[in-house]
Formats: structure tokens, C-alpha cells, sequence
């Protein structure tokens, strides 16, 4: 047969085209979300603009639960306990791809000074407590402490003390995380930050007292575990997250209550120029993404 017949059928005098292969768009939906169910949510949401197979297939319901922490319904009860039924009640009627957006964003509770938040690729809590949220002893006394705004915070504005004998800040949380590995650190900065001209500088000229004596850290939860860690405070003119210690939670199906602080209270010497940000909890497995000790 000649060459040409690779491409084309004849019948009688007549020259027809053959039937077109089959591409991805003819692919039933359920096949393809089985398939993307097994990528990432940011990989799921690119494959979505392909073609209407695959932008089906990415809002299938089972492809989005499989992403979400498996007690999310006690996490959205947490985080949306004061908007009435507002969203938890929808969040039943919701597609999951709508809650999985939804818990992505930087969700606030407690008054505001707690946020929460899914990591949009692998779909784990992330937490941040604001300075606002800490018991810090002495805060009210403004001949040593200050509320500083600043554009370098989640919550916009930082703790500062300018100099101090005492040093104590306490917190804790009660939440719902998902069965995991965590991490907790503190969010410090030595010095004072602003913008002069348009440039960021530091005024470190009250910095003093850190590298005396080493902070320590502590974190224990209610479940018994517990962690100390010490840290001199060298770092001026940096945002570090100082690592208090990492907790595991086995049981999602209740919540767990983590308690943290930080203490320097040797008072034979006057430490101050320390910005107190906030206190963060990653699963473990995000430590390299911070600047951290």
C-alpha cells in the first residue's frame, strides 16, 4: 500500500479522513480526578485550564476532602464559632474545594489575635499569635513597654521593650490541630525597625542585656509533653524565629492545649531594644522555610 494510506482512507472516488484519535478532553471526569486527586492542590488547580474534562474533575468533591485535614469540621467549628451559622452551617452545603479556599486564607479567631491557615500546597495548619495574645508582664507600664505599627508584622504591630530588669511573656492555645509533628517558635527582633527615606534601617541603640544571659523557651502540652530550650539573643537588625520545642499530636478527634513562654529574669542586670512579634506553630516538617535558631 502506498505511503499516503498512513493518512487516508479511499472509498470509490471519494478520499475520507479517518475518525481523530481520542485526546484528554474525551476522558470520562471521574477518570481524571482519580488521577489529579494524587497531585498537589496548586498542581490540581493548573491542570484545571486545560480543557472542561479537567476543570470538572478539579472541583470534584472527593478530590478536595482528601486534602483537608480529616477533622476540618471541628477546625472550621473552632475558627467560626462566633459567625453564628453563617459559614459552618454552609460548610456542609459547600463544595470542598470552597472550604479548602476558605481555610487557606489567613482566618482570625480569638479576638483577633490568633490566625489561622492552610498551607495551600500541602494543605497543614499553620498558627501565629499575635504580642496582643501573650501574657507579658509589665506591658501596661509604658516606662518599659510600647506598641510599636509596623508593616514587618502579620498582626501590624509588635511589642517593644525598651529596657526592662523582669523579663516574662507567657501564652497558650487551645486548638483542634490535625494529627501531626509541630514546631513552635517565638518571632523576635533585636532593635527597632522603620523606613527613613523610603529604606529600612534599625536603631539598635537600646539593645542591650541578651547576650549576658541566654533566654529560655519552654512549651508543654496537656497531654504531659514538654520542652526547654536556651538562646542568646546575638542576631540585631533580623526577624529569627527562635525554636521553643515540637509537640506531637496523636489525636485529632479532641483538642490540644499547648502552653509557651519566654523568661529572662536574672536580675542582676537591665536587658532591652527587643521587638516581640509573635509566636508561630508549623508542622515540623516546615522548619527550613524559616530563619529560625
Amino acid at each position: 500500500m502506498g505511503s499516503s494510506f498512513s493518512f487516508l482512507f479511499s472509498c470509490g472516488n471519494s478520499v475520507i479522513d479517518p475518525s481523530p484519535e481520542p485526546g484528554l478532553g474525551d476522558l470520562p471526569e471521574i477518570c481524571v480526578a482519580s488521577i489529579i486527586g494524587c497531585l498537589e492542590p496548586p498542581e490540581i488547580c493548573r491542570l484545571a485550564t486545560l480543557n472542561r474534562a479537567f476543570r470538572g474533575a478539579s472541583s470534584a468533591d472527593f478530590v478536595w476532602e482528601s486534602k483537608l485535614p480529616l477533622n476540618y469540621g471541628s477546625i472550621v467549628e473552632r475558627l467560626f464559632e462566633n459567625d453564628g451559622a453563617n459559614f459552618e452551617g454552609s460548610c456542609k452545603d459547600s463544595c470542598k474545594k470552597d472550604v479548602y479556599s476558605r481555610l487557606c486564607k489567613s482566618n482570625s479567631f480569638d479576638g483577633g489575635s490568633k490566625k489561622v491557615w492552610l498551607d495551600k500546597s500541602k494543605g497543614k495548619i499553620c498558627m501565629s499569635i499575635s504580642s496582643n495574645g501573650l501574657a507579658i508582664t509589665g506591658i501596661d507600664d509604658r516606662r518599659y513597654w510600647s506598641r510599636i505599627p509596623t508593616e514587618e508584622s502579620r498582626f501590624h504591630s509588635v511589642a517593644y521593650v525598651q529596657q526592662i530588669w523582669w523579663f516574662e511573656v507567657n501564652g497558650e492555645v487551645e486548638f483542634p490541630f490535625p494529627a501531626g509533628s509541630y514546631s513552635l517558635f517565638f518571632r523576635l527582633h533585636l532593635g527597632q525597625a522603620y523606613k527613613r527615606f523610603g529604606r529600612r534601617v534599625c536603631n539598635a541603640e537600646k539593645v542591650h542585656g541578651w547576650d549576658k544571659k541566654p533566654v529560655r523557651f519552654q512549651l508543654s502540652t496537656s497531654n504531659g509533653q514538654q520542652a526547654t530550650t536556651q538562646y542568646y539573643l546575638k542576631e540585631v537588625g533580623k526577624w529569627i524565629h527562635y525554636h521553643a520545642g515540637d509537640f506531637v499530636v496523636a489525636d485529632s478527634s479532641k483538642s490540644t492545649l499547648v502552653k509557651f513562654s519566654m523568661t529572662q529574669i536574672d536580675c542582676t542586670h537591665t536587658k532591652g531594644g527587643l521587638c516581640v512579634d509573635s509566636v508561630v506553630v508549623y508542622p515540623s516538617e516546615f522548619k527550613e522555610r524559616l530563619q529560625c535558631f
